[in-house]
């Protein structure tokens, strides 16, 4: 619990230590921080799609390395997992059931028909704001600077994550309550 705690919230910083240690270190040095993530994450991640996304993200850095440079490939990390993310989201909309589906039935088991047709919608928006991100991530890889790179990356995603979550939240409750 504890590891899986603090993999998370090194996930979850990357960005600024990606941003402080360019600051401090040579390029090349960092990019066995970002090896530990995936390692890290790697042994806490137990499923199998996980360990795919992991596995991809690690060649697209080490693609990306060797195509410009250690610096851009360190900074694409994040567009990589966006991608991920849009893969797991929008692979699940051809299964029986999508991702946001099978987290709403670990809370309500007999979800309803109109349950599963919103769950669906859910994971079409989600797909959508992985497209957006990704998109952004690669502009500001590509673009900014390492200081705007890490604003977005490290803050400015994560705030639009929570507006989801929360819009999404406001919009469940609205449609509950007409059912």
């Amino acid at each position: 619990m504890l590891i899986r705690m603090l993999v998370t919230l090194l996930t979850l910083s990357y960005p600024f230590l990606v941003y402080w240690g360019l600051q401090r270190f040579d390029v090349l040095a960092l990019l066995p921080v970002l090896i530990v993530v995936l390692l890290l994450r790697w042994l806490v991640g137990g499923h199998k799609r996980d360990r795919l996304v992991i596995i991809v993200s690690a060649l697209g850095v080490l693609i990306i390395t060797l195509l410009w440079d250690a610096h851009r490939g360190l900074k694409f990390y994040p567009v990589l997992v966006n991608l991920g993310l849009l893969l797991v989201f929008g692979s699940s909309l051809f299964a029986s059931q999508t991702v946001v589906e099978r987290l709403a039935r670990i809370k309500e088991p007999e979800l309803p028909p109109e349950g599963v047709c919103y769950t669906r919608k859910v994971t079409q928006v989600w797909c959508l704001f992985f497209v957006f991100n990704a998109t952004v991530s690669m502009a500001t890889m590509l673009w900014a600077s390492d200081k705007v790179w890490a604003l977005y990356n490290g803050l400015i995603a994560y705030l639009f994550i929570g507006l989801i979550l929360a819009l999404e939240w406001i919009v469940r409750q609205r449609v509950r309550g007409r059912v």
